[in-house]
């Protein structure tokens, strides 16, 4: 877990503005699919995830649950949850804040899913299961950093779990699953190797940073550092305000996300999009038009607007697009606008 040590500010954090709308747009609905975000060494990737801690909203669970059930959905609680349930246990909720869990590269299949105790099932009859890192991920945002270097086979039990919402472990014909439900957020140097397209389109959103450019921008970002380095305590405080108003901001689009409409006009705009630059997954149209929303609610707005479509293409496409080799992977602006216009 990132949030329990001292972080640079999340609202501290020098340009990256894409990255942070993206963070934020997934936090306030999960279900857009987590976020892959590429860049060299030294551009506040991880920076930026693990300080997403200290904006992340309470959520309500299941008390005592080793799980983290989510108190509103009991039809969607683990085994031991609903044997409590079933026995006319009334289990209270309890107050949590959302936190950042991190995955260690080095990580085995059984530390992540969990393991079952096959001679204790035998012996006794029930079910022994000892929690892995999927467990501690329900409800919260999980965080791969060097993304890319993890086996596939573990990457691909990651997206499938974060689609389903549940871990579903196996042994010798015993079985045990869990609600799994996590932001999955990855970050990677495209230098020491990439994706492959099958697990890149599995992302709702992918964004590519690079260093600030401009010489003023620069001197900020030492100047700050260098601030929070000394005083690290003191330097949060004196960003506590601007915090505490951006998570305030992210609760309150997570409330009026249901509220937010889209039109037919919104919705020829998203197909339109996919349409134009190639791309037949229709993950993309859905994900497309979530990120939308999500946006949309992130600027207190109870419609989709073009703007909003504009503000995640990017964000959405870039890594669904065909393209060869060394090609730029951003979404090209001006062709963007004119596909836009044209409607």
């Amino acid at each position: 877990m990132s949030g329990s040590r001292t972080t640079f500010p999340f609202t501290s954090i020098v340009g990256q503005e894409k990255m942070k709308r993206a963070l934020l747009l997934n936090v306030i609905d999960p279900s857009i699919g987590g976020v892959l975000i590429k860049g060299e060494k030294g551009t506040a990737k991880s920076t930026a995830v693990r300080s997403l801690a200290q904006l992340l909203p309470e959520r309500i669970v299941m008390k005592g649950c080793s799980f983290g059930c989510d108190h509103a959905s009991p039809g969607k609680a683990c085994s031991t949850c609903q044997e409590r349930m079933a026995k006319g246990e009334a289990i209270p909720p309890e107050t949590v804040r959302m936190r950042v869990v991190e995955l260690p590269l080095s990580a085995t299949e059984d530390r992540v899913v969990g393991t079952l105790d096959i001679e204790h099932a035998i012996k006794f009859g029930e079910k022994k299961f000892e929690p892995g890192i999927l467990a501690q991920a329900n409800g919260n945002l999980l965080y791969v950093d060097e993304v890319n270097l993890l086996d596939d086979h573990l990457v691909d039990l990651l997206l499938d779990s974060a689609a389903m919402g549940v871990n579903y472990v196996e042994r010798e014909g015993v079985s045990f699953s869990h609600p799994s439900r996590f932001i999955l957020t990855g970050t990677m140097n495209p230098e020491e190797g990439d994706l492959r397209p099958q697990l890149l389109d599995r992302f709702g959103l992918t964004v590519e940073v690079k260093g600030e450019a401009s010489r003023e921008d620069k001197m900020e970002i030492i100047r700050r550092r260098l601030a929070f380095d000394q005083e690290p305590e003191a330097y949060i405080d004196s960003c506590r305000e601007e915090m505490d108003a951006l998570a305030r901001k992210v609760v309150a689009a997570q409330n009026c996300l249901r509220r937010v409409r889209t039109d037919d006009e919104a919705l020829q705009m998203v197909v339109r999009l996919t349409t134009h630059f190639g791309i037949t997954s229709h993950r993309a149209d859905i994900t497309l038009m979530k990120a939308a929303k999500a946006n949309a609610a992130l600027e207190g707005r109870s419609e989709v607007v073009r703007e909003d479509i504009v503000a995640v293409s990017d964000l959405v496409l870039s890594h669904r697009m065909r393209r060869r080799p060394f090609e730029d992977s951003s979404l090209n602006a001006e062709e963007l606008a004119k596909c836009l216009h044209t409607m």
